[in-house]
This record gives structure tokens, sequence and C-alpha cells, in this order.
């Protein structure tokens, strides 16, 4: 299928559209156009529209008017028909908000599945194809008086199985299902829900609380009672640093530096406007807590720290598992990674792959899984919040992206690049003006197995030494890793950054001279294909049982020892004779641009260099 990428001086035609489109409500009978939008000469728009019909009936009855009585419980029929005999899909939505103590929800095997108190999509029903599909819609009415609701209805083509016109597009009408914390909330057991009277967690084993924001999956937490706003935690370790020299203290950490970091090199400066999606105010208790597990009580607010970005603390995790033991809470991703709270002066408590709290002295590198607190206007309008399909977040959530270039998108978001078993590589930052920074998504592998290799004779990467031998040879010309044209997306020069970093050291010291950023380090080499260095995002593990010990470019700790990063994701130092998995970084050139896929693990981009 082919899209085009309507440029800015369109961009109040598609709203137009798009207006058109929400408008289209049915009462009886209803026709859904199908807009082909094409670019003409002299920047003309042309629309081309072909129709599908339905019939909505509500228990046997043209109409969408649902009367219930006061205190009462009714189901209504709502039948539809298809008869173009198209694929559609359908979705039903109230047109006024409901009174207040008025529920609407829809019968499944499992029983009443209540729906949010707000307009936005109740229930879907996808692939109906010229048969008819009844509903059942259940009101509880606790209000007091008679309740009136108003349904409507609207439908799009199921476009991926359309044959669109040369430079087409196919406009879908989209409808918020509302704010991130009632979506998440309403669409929770109760089992797997918390109020401490302060937040609401979501709880449990498998909550579907999955969110995908700016190139990275994550877990909703929490929904603070007063504000409404959702903190939410990586479900992955993103990388792997030390908390800090000497002190557990959060404020002033390395920790709270590199999470907070506005540039190119920290984890800030690499998601998408976080001034309009996440809390730049927000308050983050970092109490010291020594008390065991299933003792923690609710942090009393001693000492605070005012960040953007911080971590989850161990009461949040605690809560997380409430309803389950700890070892099948869902925040256990098999890995190692810091939590917010010190455990004395100079040790931190972190969670192990074991799903355990230990604690730590703060010079260890362990795994960073950054939080952060959506605002609470943030309003979810795809996804059902699982794995597979997790939430997306209006205004990130793009799809028609033919021709953008991806040195415009996300640290984090999915390449479909490379061949065979190797073909999917992650965004991790534009380092390089106009450049794209990606990594293999997971180490290596050759016939199933993850491929190892010596890192070479001394502590120094090049494109001589043994792993970089490989990566600049054997890597490139080898059809089994890629073809010739993704060879040639690839920048043919890059400086890779090779600043020693010791025990407790500031992640900054694998680029720069020294922590305030100065002066780049003046040890670096040049190669068409490289590594990661400590503390750069997506240094990090994101699978927990599939997963490979790897080398990173930056030398640790002595003379002879390379950083890598382990199974369990802490970062520790191997002996550069130790054979050890590869996770090869390069930067596509400028002018790659995007040809399909939304950057997500199950539809990653497509590109190719543009001429």
């Amino acid at each position: 299928m082919k899209k085009i990428l309507l440029e800015t001086s369109f961009s109040k035609i598609y709203m137009i559209v798009m207006i058109i489109i929400t408008l289209l409500i049915l009462g009886g009978y209803f026709s859904y156009a199908m807009f082909t939008v094409s670019k003409e000469k002299n920047n003309a728009i042309s629309i081309v529209t072909g129709n599908l019909t339905y019939e909505l009936l509500v228990d046997g009855e043209e109409g969408n008017t649902l009367t219930v009585e006061s205190n009462t419980v009714k189901d209504f029929t709502i039948t539809l028909s298809n008869p173009n005999n198209i694929k559609a899909r359908f979705n039903f939505y109230y047109l006024e908000d409901l009174p207040s103590n008025a529920k609407v929800g829809y019968i499944t095997e499992e029983g009443t599945n209540i729906l949010p108190d707000e307009k936005g999509i109740n229930l879907e029903k996808v692939d109906t194809t010229g048969s008819s599909n009844t509903y059942i819609i259940r009101v509880i009415n606790n209000s007091g008086s008679s309740v009136t609701i108003n349904l409507g209805v609207s439908v799009g083509l199921d476009y991926n199985d359309l044959e669109l016109p040369e430079n087409g597009h196919l406009f879908e009408e989209i409808i918020s299902k509302g704010e991130v914390g009632t979506v998440v909330l309403s669409n929770i057991s109760k089992d797997n829900i918390y109020d401490d009277g302060t937040d609401t967690f979501t709880t449990g084993q498998y909550p579907n609380n999955y969110v995908w924001y700016s190139g990275k999956l994550w877990r909703a937490v929490l929904v603070n009672n007063e504000e409404k706003t959702v903190k939410l935690v990586t479900q992955w370790n993103i990388s792997s640093i030390s908390y800090d020299d000497d002190s557990s203290a959060f404020e002033g950490s390395y920790m709270e530096d590199w999470l907070n970091d506005t540039t190119v090199d920290g984890f800030l400066g690499n998601l998408r406007e976080p001034d309009k999606f996440i809390v730049t105010d927000a308050v983050w208790d970092a109490t010291l807590n020594d008390a065991a597990l299933e003792s923690i009580t609710r942090p009393n607010g001693e000492t605070t720290v005012t960040d953007t970005i911080g971590l989850l603390n161990i009461y949040e995790y605690q809560t997380s598992y409430k309803g389950t033991n700890y070892k099948n809470g869902y925040l256990n991703n098999g890995l190692r990674w810091w939590t917010l709270t010190p455990y004395n002066l100079s040790s931190g408590r972190y969670i192990s792959e074991w799903s355990t709290i230990y604690n730590q002295n703060v010079v260890t590198p362990y795994g960073a899984r950054p939080s952060i607190n959506l605002k609470f206007s943030i309003k979810i309008v795809d996804g059902k919040g699982t794995e597979e399909d997790p939430y997306r977040l209006a205004e990130d959530n793009d799809i028609n992206l033919l021709g953008t270039k991806l040195s415009s998108r996300y640290s984090g978001e999915y390449v479909s690049f490379g061949n065979g078993e190797n073909n999917l590589y992650r965004i991790v930052s534009h380092e390089t003006d106009g450049l794209t920074k990606i990594t293999s998504a997971e180490p290596l592998k050759e016939n199933g197995i993850f491929k190892n290799i010596a890192f070479g004779d001394d502590e120094y990467y090049s494109n001589t030494n043994m792993i970089g031998s490989f990566l600049n040879g054997e890597y490139l010309d080898s059809d089994s890793f890629f073809t010739e044209q993704q060879v040639n997306m690839i920048e043919d020069d890059t400086t890779w950054y090779l600043g020693h970093v010791g025990s407790g050291a500031s992640y900054k010291l694998s680029k720069y001279n020294d922590i305030n950023m100065s002066d780049l380090t003046s040890t670096t080499t040049g190669a068409k294909v490289g590594l990661l260095r400590y503390g750069e995002l997506m240094a990090g593990q994101f699978r927990a049982s599939s997963n490979n010990n790897y080398f990173s470019l930056t030398p640790y700790n002595f003379k002879t020892s390379i950083g890598i990063i382990t199974t369990n994701g802490m970062l520790g130092g191997s002996a550069t004779t130790t054979t050890l998995g590869i996770k090869p970084a390069l930067n596509l050139k400028s002018n790659v641009i995007i040809t399909g896929g939304v950057g997500t693990i199950n539809n990653p981009f497509t590109i190719e260099l543009a001429s």
C-alpha cells in the first residue's frame, strides 16, 4: 500500500476532512466515505470518495436512542448490517456525557464489561463482511431519574486489505478513548486495583497497563487521586550506570543527572516533546527506608526532589504486586534495576532478577528504568493495553509517515534493517546532526545462537582490532547480515568515543573529558560500525530470558578490561580476550526516509535511501 506524506500547507484541508468524518453520525442509514487524497500540480488537492452503507437497529427498530428508567438495569440489542460486503471497523460512542451514577457496558461471555463514564469509544467490531452483527448493551442507571442515552456510530474501512491509488491515503476518524488514567483503571479488573488514599495503583501479575510513548514500552503504575496524573515506568532497562560515586541521595546523583540530561547524551533529551506530555515539576519521594519487603510503608515526604524524570521507590514496587506474591508482580522484568530509595548514606535499594529487594553500594552500575508522570489531560487514542497492543497516546500515534526522514524520529523506535534473524534495529539517538544512530535490537545471532567474539588485544576499539575488524568487514560484506542497498544507507565514517570510565564514575566520562562536558574526549576512533558506550541509551537489556552478555565500547576500571552489559542488566567488566556477544551500532545517512511501519516492535519502520 502506498501513501503520501501531506505537507504543512495541506493541514487545513486535512482538518476539514477529519471534521467531516467526525460529523457523519448515524440516525438510520449511514454513508461512510473513503477519502483518497493526492497532490496535484500547483498544490491542488483532489478527493475521491467511495461509499459504504450500513443500518443501526435498537431492539429491532431503526434508531440510536436508549431510555432507562431510574434505578434499573436494562439491556438493549444493537444490530448492524453491512450490505456492501466490505471489511469494516464499527465503533459505538456516546453523543453526550452520561448522567451521574449511570454506567454503560456491553455483555461478553465473561460478564458485563463496564466502560468509562465519558464520551469515547465503547466497543468495537472489526472484519464485519456482509452479515448482521448483534451486540447487547447494558445500561446500569442508579441516578434516581430516567436516563436517555444517544449512541453515535462511526465506521472505518480496514485499509490494510484495500488497494489504494498511487499517492493515495485513507483518512480514518480518530476518536479519543479518554484520559490515560481513566482508561487504564476502567479496563483493569477490580482485583488489580488498589487505592491507598493518595494514589490508585495497578497491581497483580498481568494487568493490561502497557503504554507506548516516545519509542519505548512503559507500564502505568498508578494514578494520582487528586491530580489524575499517571506514573509510568519503562518495561525494560534503558541503560546501566552507577547511581553515584559516594552518596545514595537522588538529588545531585549521576542517576538524577542522566535521567534529566536534556542533551543528546541523556534520557530526557531524547524524549518526544516532554513539555507537552510530562509533568516537568513532579515531586519524587526519595526518603531513606531500610525496612524489609512486606514491611514497607508509604514514604513520609521527608526527602523529596522536584524533577521531570525519576525512578520508582520501593513502596511503589511493593504495592505493585498487592494481591499476589512478590515474585509474580508485573514490575519484575528479570533484570536488576535501581529504585529511588536509599538504604543508608552510601547504599541504594535495587530490585534483583529474582524479584527481591537488595542493597548495594551506589558505585555499582545497575539498570536504569526511568519513570515519568503523564499529564492528566493526555488521552489514549488506540490500543488495548496489552504488550502486543499497548495504549497509544494522542499526538504520539503517528501513522502517516511515508517520506518522513528517519532523523526526525525518536530513541527506542524499531527499524526493519538487516537480513534474516538479525533484521531488527532500534534508534539510539541523533548524536551527529542529521544522522540516525541505530543498534541491533538484541545481540547478533547466527543460526539461532548468539554469536560471540573476543574484543581484541587491548581496551581500545578500532576497525582493525578483533571485534572491530569483524563489524567493519564480514558484518558489512556478508549477505547474511545486509543487502547492498542497506550497506549504502550506512554513513561511511563515524567518530566513536573511547573515554575510560571507572567504577562509580559519571556516564559523561565515556564521551567527555570531565563531567561538565566542556570538551570531548581526545580518545576516539573512526569506523563505519562501532558499539554502544557506557551510559548510552539502548545500552540495556530488553528481554530477560533470551539475552546474551555483550561488549560495550568503553574501557572500564583497568587496562584490558571492557565494559559489558550482562544478561541480568548490570554493567560489569570483562577481559578483552573473553568471547562475548556483539550489539553493533552505526549511523544511517541523513537522506534515509521511512516507507512504512509505525516504529513499534510489531510494526517497525521500513526505510530506503532517498535519491
